[in-house]
């Protein structure tokens, strides 16, 4: 009777686990499902009449692309994303590697400055941070939206954990062969850490797509605009504030991310456990 007992018990403490993943499901992609069966609404239908649309329609996202320059958006977020993958990736790499290699003064204090640095929101810097972009005549250029994020701190941290977990004995072997430090970096220890490299980029392209607050403060010629920043003119654009066009405006913006991260899953989950940021 005890064990019958505990085995109910299994069954409704892991019946109450699944019911509380797909909980955590319906609350994360609820408002994104709404968002895009309101894109595909008939231009008759009531927005809030109901779940499914009796009439879908794909018309709302190209009545997106005469609302305002989507392509030209969409090319200006481009270059400011390849941009950060770039920088982050190449210095989160470098940086990483420096970090988690023993032998230099100084090492230590370097990582917790860096740590420290975590602490503070970007609120609280991008005063200063615009000061610095403009005196450096960068304000109004796609070059000075990708300019503050051309390396992450939490990039830089995972690539050191990653680079830590390659076995002690595998550089040692490599070193007997007479492999150099940038044969090592580039032959041994990226090839190691393809997952971590794998999260950078898509932090980064993330980061850079969707990023909103420092694009308004740094650009002001609406040609310059990034996707975010554009897509606060759509609802000006269209006169009637239509819910369709802007909800196919916002699915437009997501799109680029989901391909992105169903593309790398597989290695982003795999760098999620090499970067777990090791102190």
């Amino acid at each position: 009777m005890s064990a019958t007992a505990g085995r109910g018990r299994r069954r409704i403490g892991l019946a109450a686990r699944y019911a509380t993943l797909v909980l955590m499901l319906v609350v994360m992609l609820g408002p994104i499902v709404w968002q895009f069966l309101t894109s595909i609404r008939g231009r008759t239908e009531n927005v809030y009449d109901g779940m499914l649309p009796s009439r879908p329609t794909l018309d709302n996202y190209l009545l997106v692309a005469d609302s305002f320059p989507l392509l030209r958006y969409v090319g200006n977020t481009l270059v400011v994303a390849v941009l950060a993958i770039a920088s982050n990736t190449l210095f989160a790499a470098m940086g990483g590697y420096a970090l988690s290699r023993a032998g230099w003064k100084g090492r230590k204090t370097v990582f917790t400055v860096l740590v420290a640095t975590l602490m503070f929101p970007f609120e609280s810097v991008m005063i200063s941070m615009f000061l610095t972009v403009r005196e450096m005549g960068l304000v109004d250029t796609l070059i000075g939206v990708w300019l503050p994020g051309a390396v992450s701190v939490l990039n830089i941290m995972i690539m050191r954990s990653a680079f830590l977990a390659v076995p002690r004995e595998v550089e040692e072997s490599a070193v007997l062969d007479g492999a150099g430090e940038w044969t090592r970096f580039t032959r041994l220890f990226l090839p190691a850490a393809r997952g971590a490299l794998a999260v950078v980029c898509i932090t980064s392209f993330m980061g850079a797509w969707d990023d909103f607050l420092w694009p308004l403060l740094v650009l002001t010629d609406s040609d310059h605009y990034t996707l975010q920043l554009g897509l606060k003119t759509l609802a000006g654009a269209t006169t009637t504030n239509d819910q369709r066009i802007i909800a196919a405006g916002a699915m437009a913006a997501l799109l680029p991310m989901m391909l992105l991260f169903f593309a790398l899953q597989r290695f982003f989950f795999k760098g999620v456990g090499e970067g777990a940021v090791k102190i």
